[in-house]
């Protein structure tokens, strides 16, 4: 079993925005392994879809708590599916990678990233998968959360799709799914 959890805010203000490009990735996770739709469920405080790929139950998890309490979604899914967070990968936008960018690692620090601190804190350990996405540009200007809770311009949302195709090969290799 895989749990891929993709970091976002939850409603339809941050659909689009960098912040959200965990979200984004899943759906299209969804959409290329023809998974079922997102059900809400309460006791993992998150939408879930689950699937099988090449014969490996996979559980996609888009929190839905907002994004500096996503680590309580993935303590309530292992709690539930004792699954070990060897098996997780978590998926979010990376300020310190230029866009389009994306960086596979085994573990780590949570860096600058509120969710992955909320995911390390209250997990305890930094030894999870993580699948990071680069969303800085040249010449950023203004605050920082003003920036990552922006849309992608639309230049940079006809990147997005070639950029989740580099990131499924490179899941699939990291997590043999």
């Amino acid at each position: 079993m895989k749990i891929i959890v993709g970091l976002g805010n939850p409603g339809d203000k941050y659909f689009r925005t960098r912040h959200n490009v965990g979200f984004l990735f899943l759906d299209y996770l969804r959409q290329m392994w023809d998974f079922e739709e997102y059900k809400e469920k309460s006791k993992f405080k998150a939408w879930i879809s689950e699937g099988n790929v090449g014969g490996e139950k996979v559980v996609l998890v888009k929190p839905n708590t907002f994004m500096n309490n996503s680590g309580e979604s993935v303590v309530a899914l292992e709690n539930f599916y004792k699954a070990g967070f060897d098996n997780f990968c978590i998926c979010y936008d990376d300020i310190d990678l230029m866009f389009p960018d994306i960086r596979f690692r085994d573990s780590g620090s949570a860096g600058t990233h509120n969710g992955m601190r909320s995911v390390i804190d209250l997990t305890g350990i930094q030894e999870i998968p993580r699948l990071r996405f680069g969303v800085d540009i040249e010449n950023r200007r203004g605050e920082l959360r003003n920036f990552v809770l922006n849309d992608f311009s639309k230049a940079e949302m006809e990147q997005i799709e070639p950029t989740f195709e580099k990131a499924l090969v490179e899941l699939r290799k990291k997590l043999e799914v």
